[in-house]
């Protein structure tokens, strides 16, 4: 789907943890569309939920949630938020979610976009759409260029390239969706730990002398697997990141544009302007 006209109102908001199920939720408002958030307990924040039309959802309740969107009329549907793969035995199972169970566990033999794809196959049969930030909320997504006042120099745009192209390599094996480079070396790649721990692994290197490059050398790059389904777990950045990328002493961040989401923009840039730090979106 690439047609935003073509999005129904009310649209479903799975939310799970974080700041961005209720940035698309407000970019909804701003276009004239109702979100209804199916937050999940346990992830999703209390506080923010409240702020809009609401539902709360235990994980592996699929029939109430099923039942719930089709009472608030919401065909199309959002995934969004940080979500922590959940133990089997945390799941509380409904009679629905017994029923697709085969499918279920067939999905969290994979990596997340397996797990994310096959869930929302299941969605799918139930006569529902699953939508992309690009559908609902394009504003939200990284442009092209270079957003800051520090530009990368030209041994950035090689540790750029070095990123891209090693991200291109790990891509089939459903991995991290963020490496670090430093002077062509590949110092991190981010596993099931996220963007912030391997940002903090990588300053603790620094700390024990372990990198040995001088500081302001190096970059977070950041994009989607290369087959992976643009509608679900895009990378993320935001002023977190910046302050992470700054506490590695690296020079700044490169991540894909319009395949990833900026989290509160203007702060993410003012952060990285007082930090000297730049921030480039890649060209596809």
């Amino acid at each position: 789907m690439t047609d935003r006209e073509a999005i129904s109102s009310p649209v479903g908001i799975i939310a799970a943890g974080g700041p961005m199920p209720f940035a698309v939720a407000d970019a909804l408002i701003a276009h004239q569309r109702m979100p209804v958030l199916f937050a999940l307990k346990g992830l999703a924040t209390p506080t923010d939920v409240a702020r809009f039309r609401h539902h709360w959802i235990p994980v592996g309740q699929l029939g109430a949630l099923f039942r719930l969107l089709r009472d608030e009329s919401c065909r199309d549907v959002v995934f969004i938020g940080t979500m922590v793969r959940p133990a089997l035995s945390e799941i509380r199972l409904d009679l629905k979610t017994l029923r697709v169970m085969p499918q279920i566990l067939k999905a969290f033999r994979g990596g997340d976009d397996h797990l994310l794809s096959s869930i929302g196959r299941i969605f799918e049969r139930e006569g529902l759409r699953l939508c992309g930030i690009r559908d609902v909320a394009p504003d939200l997504l990284m442009p092209a260029g270079c957003l800051t006042r520090r530009a990368p120099d030209a041994e950035a745009e090689a540790d750029i390239a070095t990123g891209r192209a090693l991200l291109t390599s790990l891509s089939p094996f459903d991995v991290g969706q963020a490496v670090v480079i430093i002077d062509g070396h590949v110092i991190g790649v981010e596993g099931i730990e996220g963007t912030d721990d391997l940002l903090a692994r990588i300053a603790r290197l620094r700390h024990e002398g372990r990198i040995r490059a001088k500081a302001g050398r190096g970059v977070l790059v950041k994009a989607p697997k290369t087959a992976q389904d643009l509608r679900y777990d895009l990378p993320t950045v935001g002023a977190r990141t910046i302050d992470g990328v700054a506490s590695a002493r690296l020079g700044g961040v490169a991540i894909a544009a319009g395949q990833s989401i900026l989290a509160d923009p203007q702060g993410m840039i003012a952060a990285a302007d007082k930090a000297n730090l730049f921030v480039v979106g890649l060209k596809p």
